[in-house]
């Protein structure tokens, strides 16, 4: 597959994956705020559902991320900034995971506030990436 088709598919899968990383955590923003079952109920369905889709998509933008990497032989030190921000962002979503099946168990450790916050991090994130990527600052 030509470098321009990786890429492309490796940007969609991201934006996509990046989808799932800014709404998830404001679905635990609502799930924090709600009392009555049914609804705790029906965002706890709705967080594992989007949790199962995203990780998909973070898989194929990992994928396709690593096959630019290796098979084009991308280097600098942006790159290595760069992967160390995807780390992060993979162990986010691991998190994002554990904080679905406390939500499930009854076990929310945390209050709307401390979500809000929580669901930033992708935001920043996703900029310094962008600037790296784009700036190629070192």
């Amino acid at each position: 597959m030509s470098y321009i088709y990786l890429k492309t598919l490796h940007i969609i899968f991201v934006i996509s994956w990046f989808a799932g990383l800014f709404y998830l955590p404001r679905l635990f923003v609502n799930h924090a705020m709600v009392t009555d079952s049914a609804t705790q109920a029906q965002l706890s369905l709705m967080e594992h559902k989007l949790y199962r889709f995203m990780t998909l998509l973070g898989v194929l933008a990992l994928g396709f991320g690593c096959w630019l990497w290796l098979g084009y032989s991308i280097k600098g030190g942006w790159l290595h900034a760069k992967l160390v921000l995807v780390l992060i962002l993979v162990a986010f979503h691991l998190y994002c995971g554990r904080l679905i099946k406390q939500f499930a168990a009854g076990a929310n450790k945390h209050d709307h506030k401390w979500y809000r916050m929580f669901n930033e991090i992708p935001t920043v994130t996703m900029f310094i990436i962008v600037f790296l990527v784009v700036a190629k600052p070192f």
